[in-house]
């Protein structure tokens, strides 16, 4: 007698076994997958459809929140954020000061656009004393003479953008090349202030200076920066050196009158002596120097830009 086929086997006594209600060694998942709360998975917890499950009710959420324990964490979690936040705020002020640096972005529309005018053409300005209520200079937003972050930064910004459109142009972008535009910039505002603190420090000159100011005015560049690019992209060669001479001479005079209202306006007690004629002409060297290093810094970061 031949034996049935081996697959006849297999489901036979499976059939049997269930009519017969004798257990199964193994469940047969066969005919599709089980049902999940035919296994109780979510006996004890949260239904994810439907909300509590296992007598818990809408109150589980909120007995969360009304323990004692998960307080106490949230509370402790709560005080050490703020000790971090203390901490990195202590650390800030250590090397900058924050209601400073406020000062120099206090800034709106009328100034922004009254600045920009006045580095583009400042030879008709008149007035370029700062003024100070209490002791206290004014905010830039009511004195235009005052020095501010918000326009540099944004210049800068600027610039890079406007880089990489040139390079864009003239097929020669990749992002390595943006990158090295950017830092290249950024490396010659720091050489510039680093050696206008270094040559106040070692001249002895006391000024109100401080780094903010000396950045700002290092960074009034990008203006003329932009300005010449454009110019070169618009008119091509002749156009560009046209808009450099301007925006040139224009940067030095700004920076010569308002440097000048910073650094030579007042001598020091210090300077009154044996050297009271050589500290007024240390001074008047600092400030043609910073002037005059402009027009190299801008022709050395437009000018591969421009072909």
């Amino acid at each position: 007698m031949a034996l049935p086929p081996h697959g006849y086997r297999a489901t036979k006594p499976r059939a049997r076994s269930a009519q017969t209600g004798d257990p199964l060694l193994f469940e047969d998942t066969s005919s599709g997958a089980p049902d999940m709360n035919s296994q109780n998975y979510y006996e004890s917890g949260y239904s994810i459809g439907s909300g509590a499950v296992g007598g818990q009710g809408p109150g589980g959420v909120n007995n969360l929140f009304t323990d004692p324990v998960a307080n106490a964490a949230m509370m402790y979690g709560s005080s050490i954020a703020n000790q971090g936040k203390d901490m990195v705020n202590k650390e800030i002020s250590r090397f900058m000061s924050v209601n400073k640096l406020k000062y120099f972005f206090a800034v709106d529309t009328k100034y922004v656009i009254k600045k920009l005018l006045l580095l583009m053409f400042p030879y008709t300005h008149k007035d370029w004393e700062v003024r100070y209520h209490r002791d206290t200079p004014l905010t830039p937003r009511h004195d235009v003479n005052a020095p501010d972050l918000y326009i540099p930064i944004m210049a800068f910004i600027t610039y890079i953008l406007l880089a990489g459109m040139a390079l864009g142009i003239q097929k020669r972008f990749s992002p390595e090349v943006l990158g090295l535009c950017a830092s290249t910039a950024l490396v010659w505002v720091i050489i510039e202030v680093l050696v206008m603190l270094l040559s106040l420090y070692l001249l002895t000159v006391h000024t109100d200076l401080s780094t903010f100011d000396l950045v700002a005015y290092s960074g009034y560049k990008y203006v003329g920066m932009i300005f010449t690019i454009l110019c070169g992209l618009l008119f091509g060669s002749d156009g560009y050196y046209v808009a450099l001479a301007w925006s040139s001479c224009a940067l030095m005079f700004f920076i010569v009158r308002s440097l000048k209202m910073k650094i030579l306006s007042s001598l020091s007690a210090d300077s009154m002596g044996a050297g009271a004629n050589v500290k007024p002409r240390f001074r008047l060297y600092i400030t043609v120097a910073s002037a005059v290093f402009q027009p190299i810094i801008i022709y050395w970061l437009t000018a591969h830009l421009v072909r």
